[in-house]
């Protein structure tokens, strides 16, 4: 048998080569072209309208490719490899993703939160291109109702190429996801908080953490009251935050937010080496809402995560924290 890491790297070529192709000939940027391209191994046509040179090139590169033979993991890595060559590419600053390292983890902390539900209803307000979405999708056995907003235009083809790829159903909304949704309230909201400033300040009037003492709102205090009124109740919210999110004046309103509408469970700090600046390090964040499905831990789950590369420590870390669960949740 094929080792998978080949199995990868072929399919990744198959994508970047391709990509490349439809990046010359339509002048579009990596990252378009990879979505167009992606989209025609889904289809397996070439659905733009190019050279029949290029047409033929194209073809014999997806017809190397046979996607059931890969499993769900293998394309979501190598979709992910080719992502982010494009993303080295890419001068927008908002064309990240999440770390594959931390979408596992958080695959693995959602289903310790959910091992009761065999269904349920998920949404990630902040998108992207889908791989930490995807990745829990791929890691789970319950029957998940997916939704995913995403206000980028590039970023949001991606994702669902890549949710098309590994055949997810994933209802995706182009949009601000700040402004209203029009998506029931769900089970579990996860997401890569986006952070900065918000520049619409008359949306952000409309949310109890508004600022009043500086000229735009943090649209991370935003994204958490926004997941927390989209959560139901007893929902839980796991989101990578910045470190910083709880020093500063606006800290305080945050908090007192927090403590009326939600119960922390946990916040894991990733470790400091998976961040090029200190500044931009961040840390898992779980939330539950108020209600009467909540239950309130004796004490929250509150770590400094060892390099995910440290199988020693992780596996340490990971029994310490399944005996947490036992303890605090499973009860």
């Amino acid at each position: 048998m094929v080792p998978p890491v080949i199995d990868i790297e072929k399919l990744f070529q198959a994508l970047d080569e391709s990509a490349n192709i439809l990046k010359e000939e339509l002048h579009l940027s990596y990252l378009d072209a990879l979505a167009e391209s992606g989209e025609n191994l889904f289809q397996n046509a070439v659905l733009q309208g190019v050279h029949s040179f290029t047409e033929k090139r194209l073809l014999k590169k997806y017809e190397e490719i046979h996607l059931n033979q890969f499993s769900n993991e293998q394309i979501r890595k190598a979709f992910q490899l080719a992502i982010l060559k494009g993303m080295k590419e890419a001068v927008q600053p908002n064309h990240e993703m999440t770390p594959d390292a931390v979408c596992l983890f958080i695959s693995y902390l959602f289903e310790k939160l959910t091992v009761s539900k065999p269904s349920l209803r998920l949404l990630d307000p902040a998108y992207g291109t889908g791989n930490l979405v995807t990745a829990i999708l791929n890691h789970t056995n319950k029957a998940i109702r997916a939704y995913g907003v995403e206000v980028d235009e590039t970023l949001i083809k991606l994702g669902f190429v890549g949710s098309n790829l590994q055949k997810h159903e994933v209802e995706l909304f182009k949009q601000d996801a700040l402004q209203p949704i029009f998506v029931d309230d769900v089970d579990v909201i996860v997401s890569d908080l986006p952070v900065g400033y918000y520049p619409n300040d008359i949306v952000a009037k409309d949310y109890e953490l508004h600022t009043t003492t500086m000229d735009h709102s943090f649209i991370h205090y935003l994204y958490i009251e926004k997941a927390i009124r989209h959560l139901k109740e007893g929902g839980y919210f796991i989101g990578m935050i910045p470190n910083f999110m709880f020093t500063g004046e606006e800290a305080k309103n945050l908090n007192n937010f927090i403590k009326q509408n939600a119960i922390i469970i946990g916040l894991l700090q990733l470790p400091l080496s998976m961040f090029k600046n200190e500044k931009h390090a961040k840390s898992i964040f779980i939330l539950q809402k108020k209600g009467d499905e909540a239950q309130i831990p004796k004490q929250a789950l509150l770590v400094d995560l060892p390099s995910f590369s440290n199988k020693q420590a992780m596996s340490g870390m990971i029994q310490r924290i399944d005996s947490w669960f036992k303890t605090n949740i499973y009860k």
